[in-house]
């Protein structure tokens, strides 16, 4: 009787390139934010938009002036300084986050946010920040597992700060 073969195992499976993308009104106003909020640098696309409109692959009404250089009406993203970026495009290859218009407005609480952690004994401080940067705080918890800031960006999605 001949042995039956065990199979190799499954390979496994490449981690796969991420980003999150948020909902907004005002995607530059956001991108202008959470870069501060988070020590992120906001990404620079204009060269390879310049490039789409001379190409007039991409039409003047899509792209909006924002700090004195071309960007993308409709999103920009913020990226993790010390991240690979593309260096043609401006695009992020690391931790982002893209901030694209939706035309109706945030309805319901989010189903997924972000938990910011500023080190022991920061979370005050870091409250303070935040709210000057134009975050609102939604309620203090208290509870047995752990303390921590429920606060909203100024578009009011929800976020953390432990």
């Amino acid at each position: 009787m001949t042995p039956t073969p065990v199979p190799a195992p499954a390979p496994a499976p490449a981690p796969v390139h991420w980003k999150l993308v948020i909902d907004s009104a005002d995607p530059h106003a956001q991108a202008d934010f959470w870069s501060a909020a988070l020590g992120y640098t906001v990404e620079d696309n204009s060269a390879f938009i310049e490039q789409l409109l001379s190409l007039g692959a991409l039409p003047p009404e899509a792209t909006v002036d924002f700090h004195g250089r071309p960007a993308f009406r409709d999103l920009i993203a913020v990226r993790h300084p010390e991240d690979p970026y593309d260096k043609e495009r401006g695009t992020g290859l690391g931790r982002r986050l893209l901030f694209q218009r939706v035309p109706e407005p945030k309805t319901a609480k989010n189903r997924l946010h972000l938990d910011l952690h500023p080190g022991e004994g920061r979370r005050a401080d870091e409250v303070g920040r935040l709210t000057a940067l134009g975050a609102s705080v939604l309620r203090e918890v208290r509870e047995p597992a752990g303390a921590w800031v429920v606060m909203t960006d100024p578009e009011g999605n929800e976020f953390c700060v432990h």
